[in-house]
């Protein structure tokens, strides 16, 4: 085998397939990516027993074949490389890579011990791939961490006609994000509701935000996408997220507005003096939120503009009080310039929206996102 390719695609092709390779295994061989040049294309493939990961880049294909190689360590060259071209050839049992003067080698691993690539799952149909990626991103800050709960560190896919439901909640918090998505004409008339990997289904829409259109695919216990050259699987996750339709419907409530900037920058000041699981307060007049965080000397404060409707207090003030570093992931989940926080008293639910989501239900894009908090006990 023998190809030339600029170092700048082949960097990426290898960063790319080397996204799934496990940091420690069992098994030697899947820590190697293989390679694999033909007919003017390079293909860089990368899997273990829970992700594949195969990309093309465009090269000079001088003598066909395929080779396995420790994939870290490919890609631990390929960013030292200088940028040009670079010759790969497979040089008796090992790969040599050449450009700009320098020249390194790579011992082969044995071909006949890696497992065959899993096939990409029939399609079910297309996505805008920034969007999809933005949607993954903020429900992503909800998934738990917990791997004793492994359905709760993943992330629920929906597919119901033509919207798209994302969803995570680590038990002390719920994100929903929905967009709009295009069914494959072939595709399955009912309903689909699994569970990915929420690390894997990040990194994975990140790395194909840039792709135009994403293809999924479902077959059995995987999840392929696909745009272009590029291909990947993911394993679902055994098991169901808890429904959020009643978490969700809060019934009377109050409602604060106020912007989203000023609020997450005053949170991260006020949250300096918060040790441990203090939280931050935040006490709602009706015109203004005064945010507080701390006990006795060590106390931080600040008051911003704020509306409140519909407090269950009355003319009283309405104070919650919330993690700081989870009121945080939720604030910064969303994009726009003001928020409204659905209030149902201290210790009780909040569910924190765009404003134009003002009844909770999709716009004319198909599009909501949503994102429940449960509030703690104020600060005495």
């Amino acid at each position: 085998m023998e190809f030339h390719i600029d170092s700048g695609a082949l960097t990426e092709a290898v960063a790319w397939a080397a996204r799934v390779l496990p940091a420690r295994s069992p098994v030697p061989v899947l820590g190697g990516l293989l390679l694999e040049a033909t007919d003017g294309r390079l293909a860089v493939s990368g899997l273990d027993y829970e992700a594949s990961a195969r990309t093309e880049a465009e090269a000079e294909v001088r003598g066909e074949g395929r080779a396995l190689v420790l994939g870290r360590r490919l890609l631990d060259i390929c960013k030292v490389l200088p940028p040009g071209p670079v010759e790969c050839a497979v040089d008796g049992a090992r790969l040599s890579v050449t450009g700009g003067g320098v020249r390194f080698g790579l011992s082969l691993l044995p071909l006949d011990d890696y497992p065959d690539r899993p096939r990409l799952p029939a399609p079910r149909g297309e996505v805008d791939a920034a969007a999809f990626a933005a949607a993954v991103g903020q429900v992503a800050v909800a998934a738990g961490r917990d791997d004793a709960l492994p359905v709760l560190t993943g992330i629920r896919l929906g597919l119901d006609g033509t919207t798209m439901t994302l969803a995570a909640t680590d038990r002390y918090r719920y994100a929903v994000r929905t967009l709009e998505w295009k069914p494959a004409a072939q595709a399955p008339a009912e309903a689909l509701d699994v569970v990915v990997p929420a690390r894997r289904l990040t990194e994975l829409a990140r790395s194909l935000a840039g792709a135009g259109t994403i293809r999924l695919g479902l077959d059995g216990g995987s999840l392929g996408f696909e745009s272009g050259g590029t291909r990947s699987t993911t394993r679902l996750l055994d098991g169901r997220l808890p429904r959020h339709d009643k978490l969700f419907a809060l019934g009377e409530h109050a409602v604060a507005v106020t912007a989203r900037g000023p609020l997450v920058e005053a949170v991260k000041r006020v949250a300096v003096v918060a040790e441990g699981d203090s939280p931050v307060q935040m006490t709602f007049d009706g015109t203004t939120v005064h945010l507080q965080a701390g006990y006795e000397d060590d106390v931080a404060s600040q008051r911003l503009p704020a509306s409140l409707t519909g407090s269950p207090t009355g003319s009283a003030p309405l104070t919650v009080a919330f993690n700081p570093g989870y009121l945080l992931d939720a604030l910064g989940s969303f994009d726009t310039p003001e928020l409204a926080l659905r209030l149902l008293g201290p210790g009780q639910r909040a569910l924190i929206t765009d404003t134009a989501d003002a009844t909770g239900t999709p716009d004319a894009g198909g599009a909501t996102h949503r994102h429940l908090l449960m509030s703690v006990k104020p600060l005495v």
